[in-house]
This record gives structure tokens, C-alpha cells and sequence, in this order.
């Protein structure tokens, strides 16, 4: 029973004392230092990968118009003519789908005239005019398909304009190309900084390009022989890799 007293004693002097001697330490002149985690250290990169591919479509715009006095039968004379133009072509094997309408503007003109020595303004005649689209998915019969619009009755061709259609599968091929690229560059930056490259962090694709370079041939002109030629396909990355 005594000894069980003496060790509560003993634990009760003990707190005491620690409480007393936490109030006179002097906790202003401990230096506590502070906890952080140090930021990674890591390099951003643009990768490029680019192609040179055949252009894959052309694209042609085909007008009339017309100018009467009678509105409708300006109306329906262009509307005989955008009609033939389109007959013609699916004739010569453009899809439906790849066949659009652009538009059709009717305006009347204003006549000037003057009458006891003042100028003066009247209705004149008709001005109607059409336009139709076409996509040629065969761009080595692009020269042939001019000619046939302007044989049709076309009077204003616009094209051919060479351009891509589908490049999902080219750009899928150059992102491991573009990602390699940015690797090279990181990696002589790396040596340049006297570190050595890490794991790749972070990846993101940038816009994708495909350009091409237009083809006009207007005011109904023979097709002659129209090059499709190539464009350029081009994918880009921006990579972030570790710095160690």
C-alpha cells in the first residue's frame, strides 16, 4: 500500500516539475524550422511530326445568272441553267451528297434618268444569279469536270481547290513521331543544363494542320491540266518530363 503511494507521488512531482519547467523554457529562442516539399523539377517541350500526302479532293463552285426585265423569268432561266449544271455533274459521277447549293441572289437595278434637269431614279431590270458546289473525290479528272461545267452553261467556275478530306490515320501515325521529337529536344536541353531527362509527366496535342495549296480557275476557262499536288500534314505535342 505505502509503495503504491510513493509511485503516485513520485508521478504527480513529475508533471509538476515539467509543467514548471515548460513555463519558464524560452520557447522565442527555438528555432522550429519549417516542413516543405520541394517542387519537381521538370522541362516543357513542343514536339512536331509533319507529312507531305496527295490531296485527296477538289473542290468547284459553278454560277449562272441572268438579267431580264421579268423576275421570274430571270428566276427561271438560272434556275433551268444551276439545274443542268447539276445533272451534268452527277453525270460525271459526283455524288449527291458532295453536290450543295450555295446560294441564289435576286436584286433589281435602279436606273438613273433625268427629268426637267433633275436626276432621278427607277426600277430596272432583273439581276438573278446561282450557285452550286461540288466535291470531286477523283482529283485526276479535276481539268475534265471544268470543262464539263462549262459546257453545261456555267459561266463563272471557281477551282479547282485541292485539299485533304480524312487525316485521323495520318495524325495518329506522326503523334508517336511528334512525341519522339519533343524527347530529342528535352533531351539535349537536359545535357545542355548538365541533368539527365526523367519520365514523361504530362502529354497534350496541340491543333492539328492540314494545308494545302488552292488551285482558282474562273470566269468559265478551259479545265486544262489541273495538278492535284500535296499537303502538308502537321501534328504537334507538348510534353513535360521530369528534370533530375
Amino acid at each position: 500500500m505505502n509503495e503504491k503511494l510513493m509511485h503516485g507521488s513520485w508521478i504527480v512531482i513529475s508533471l509538476v516539475l515539467f509543467l514548471i519547467s515548460c513555463f519558464f523554457l524560452p520557447w522565442n529562442t527555438i528555432k522550429w524550422g519549417t516542413i516543405a516539399t520541394q517542387p519537381a523539377r521538370t522541362i516543357t517541350i513542343t514536339g512536331q511530326a509533319v507529312s507531305k500526302q496527295q490531296n485527296q479532293i477538289a473542290t468547284f463552285t459553278a454560277g449562272v445568272s441572268s438579267t431580264k426585265d421579268n423576275k421570274q423569268d430571270a428566276t427561271n432561266e438560272v434556275n433551268s441553267k444551276i439545274n443542268a449544271i447539276v445533272e451534268a455533274a452527277k453525270a460525271f459521277g459526283i455524288k449527291t451528297e458532295d453536290i450543295k447549293t450555295q446560294y441564289i441572289s435576286v436584286y433589281q437595278n435602279q436606273e438613273q434618268y433625268y427629268e426637267d434637269n433633275r436626276q432621278k431614279t427607277r426600277p430596272g431590270q432583273w439581276n438573278v444569279s446561282n450557285s452550286a458546289s461540288f466535291i470531286l473525290r477523283d482529283v485526276t479528272r479535276a481539268g475534265t469536270l471544268t470543262d464539263t461545267l462549262s459546257r453545261a452553261g456555267a459561266t463563272n467556275i471557281n477551282g479547282p481547290q485541292f485539299s485533304m478530306d480524312e487525316t485521323t490515320d495520318i495524325e495518329n501515325s506522326l503523334l508517336g513521331e511528334a512525341i519522339a521529337n519533343a524527347r530529342k529536344k528535352a533531351e539535349l536541353v537536359a545535357k545542355g543544363a548538365n541533368k539527365k531527362l526523367g519520365e514523361i509527366i504530362a502529354i497534350s496535342e496541340g491543333a492539328n494542320v492540314a494545308q494545302g495549296m488552292p488551285i482558282y480557275l474562273s470566269n468559265g476557262g478551259g479545265g486544262g491540266g489541273a495538278e492535284a499536288g500535296t499537303a502538308t500534314v502537321q501534328k504537334t505535342v507538348t510534353v513535360i518530363f521530369e528534370l533530375k
